[in-house]
Order: structure tokens, then sequence, then C-alpha cells
């Protein structure tokens, strides 16, 4: 049974993958094939909730500066699971999973990743992607711009502006790509998509995370600093910072290897269906991507005891991991912040088996204890 089969289903895995190949940027396939990618997207999720941010970027400018912390404990393959939009496909560049799982508790974020899926779909490579991600004109020899750096492909988007006649068309072909994912979208899914797609036209790489009734969005880093973003030796580690990080992503949106959940962390399915799902198939999970989301459940909504209780259900071993996010709260810098950033945030990674020692144990009584223990060290 193949990773994109459907619960329950026969089939393998979608017909680019068996045939071992990736997208090009010709036609999109005839039909839905509603039996694999869609229905493990349905069969994985559970409904939506409210979150007050518009998460169309994240604003945690500090998300690779743990790349070293997962070579360090040898965090690779398996199954992945994150929250959120892109920066997961960092996260998965540096990773190597056989699968990942995007889980978020807006349905939004759903919306957001089958847009993104499409635009790898269309790309032969990173320039071409955030040309059609932005609307802009993709130069005739795009294919000799594989080899080059990051930085004069920003200084190509910087210097051509975004064409609304481009933009359309993209628009009609990611269409098409997107019902060919077979995923069921209302007329109010298809508005959001319409929404995004126009956030990332208007602004290019000056993209930024709002949170909804904050006037606070300058705070946040651009999409041109979050792609451009290092790890702590100042080497750029993003999924668009080399030509291989990025096709490795977009084989495994060709192959439905990347699948996007709605689900709450602290729910009664998702994440436990995805544990259940990557167990099915003989893998461990990873690395657990959760952002700050521990704060909210710790703080404001509830639920840490199940977010916990979540977490032990996971296949796992020693290298298993949680990724996540501290914003400075109490006035505390954390040992690991990295001065100069333009937000607070700081990025940490604590080994899933210490994380339960300590939930159990009754250690963390308080989001500071959470966060400014059990992390490992650069």
């Amino acid at each position: 049974m193949g990773f994109a089969a459907a619960i329950g289903a026969t089939d393998g895995t979608s017909a680019l993958a068996q045939r071992g190949g990736a997208p090009t940027a010709g036609p999109a396939p005839a039909g839905p094939d509603a039996t694999s990618f869609a229905a493990l997207v349905a069969g994985l999720s559970e409904p939506g909730g409210y979150f007050d941010s518009d998460n169309i970027i994240t604003n945690e400018e500090s998300y690779l500066k743990v790349a070293s912390q997962l070579r360090k404990v040898g965090v690779h393959g398996g199954a992945y699971i994150g929250v959120g939009p892109d920066q997961n496909f960092s996260y998965i560049a540096l990773i190597h999973p056989s699968i990942a799982f995007i889980i978020d508790i807006r349905r939004d974020n759903l919306l957001e990743h089958l847009l993104f899926k499409s635009l790898f779909a269309m790309s032969r490579n990173r320039l071409e992607y955030l040309c059609l991600l932005f609307g802009k004109p993709v130069p005739r020899d795009v294919e000799a711009w594989s080899g080059r750096p990051l930085a004069a492909m920003m200084s190509y988007l910087e210097q051509h502006p975004s064409d609304s006649s481009l933009a359309a068309a993209t628009r009609r072909r990611s269409e098409q790509r997107i019902a060919a994912f077979g995923v069921p979208l209302d007329a109010r899914d298809r508005a959001m998509v319409d929404r995004y797609r126009g956030e990332f036209v208007a602004d290019g790489l000056n993209t930024r995370y709002s949170s909804l009734g904050r006037n606070n969005r300058t705070d946040y880093p651009t999409f041109g600093d979050l792609i451009a973003a290092t790890n702590r030796a100042g080497q750029p580690v993003s999924y668009l910072a080399t030509e291989e990080s990025f096709q490795l992503v977009r084989g495994m949106e060709a192959a439905d290897r990347i699948v996007p959940v709605v689900g709450n962390v602290a729910g009664d399915k998702a994440v436990r269906a995805i544990g259940a799902y990557a167990a099915q198939h003989g893998l461990k999970v990873s690395a657990f991507y959760v952002s700050n989301v521990e704060q909210y459940l710790m703080t404001r909504q509830g639920g840490f005891d199940v977010f916990a209780a979540n977490v032990a259900a996971l296949p796992r071993d020693t290298t298993s991991v949680i990724i996540r996010s501290y914003f400075g709260r109490f006035g505390m810098t954390h040992p690991l912040f990295v001065p100069g950033q333009l937000s607070v945030s700081t990025s940490m990674i604590e080994r899933m088996d210490g994380f339960l020692r300590r939930e159990r144990s009754g250690s963390i009584r308080t989001y500071a204890d959470l966060v400014f223990n059990g992390y490992v060290a650069p």
C-alpha cells in the first residue's frame, strides 16, 4: 500500500509516484483521482477551528536556527508533522522524510497548501516557481537558472513587476491542477485560494504574516527574509536556497507525499490518525513542528494534556523531536536567541521522549517551564 493510498483503499501511490517521475510544466491531468491524495486528506482530517492570525507565511525568523540541533540528534527520514504554511518545506528539505503531514486547525492552511502544490506541479525549478507565485514573467532561459544562487533570483524578481495577465493565466492553470487533486472545494474555499494567490502577487517578496485585529504587520519578516534565512553558521538552508532542496520538496509534492490535514494538535482525531498511518507503514515520526501552539494550549484555550497524550501515541524513537518557537514572553530572552533579527522568535528542538518524561513527572507546570528547559543545545 503506497504512502498516498487512501485509508482502506487498495490502490497504490499516484501514477507519477509509480513512474518515479517529476511534474512538468505541461497540461494538467485529465481529472481528479480521489482514491489516493484526496481521500487521505479527508480520512485524516477533523473539523476545523479558529485562530486569530492570518498565517500566509510564518513570522518565525529564527526557524532555521535549529538546523545544527537536528543534525546533532540525527533527525532524518520517517514521517514529518508540522503546522502552518511553507516553512514546513524547509524542515522537510533538512530532514528528508518519507512522507509529511501538514496539520493546522485552520482549513485555510490546507487551501494554501493546495495552491503551493499546484505551483510545484507547474514549475521546473525555483525561479519558475517564484515567478508563478508572484505573477512575474518567467525568463525564456529559466532552466539555465537552476544552478544560480537564490540572491540572483531574488534580484530578478525585484527587477520585474508583477503582470496581471500573467497572473490570470497562472490562475487558470493552477485552478485546473487544484481541481485535479480531487479535494472537494466550495465557493468560499476557492475564494480563499484566490485571496492567498492575490496577496502573493500584490506583495511579492514583501509578503508578511499578519495578526487579525493587531497593527503589528511590519514587526514581522518578509517572505524574502524567510527564504534567505540562515542556520547558526550563516549558511542559507531554506527549501529555496538550493535547487537540490527545492527538487526534493517538488518530488514529494508530485508523489502526493506532502499531505495537508485539517486538525487540532490537541484534538481527538487528526494527530492520532497520522500516527496510526505512520505506524501502519513502518515509520517513526521523526519531527513534530508545533511553532508556538503549546503557548496557546497552556495559556489560553487549554488542551495541553491532550496534546501531550497525542504525542505519546505517535510512533517514535530516541531521535524523534518536537520543534517549537518562543516569542519572548515574560520579558525573558531565551538562551538560544540570536540577536539581530527583526522578530523576537527563538526556535528550538526537544527530544519527544524527554518532553514526555518531563510532562509525566509534572515538571512542566508553566509555559516558561516548557521552553526554558529540555531543549537540545546547538
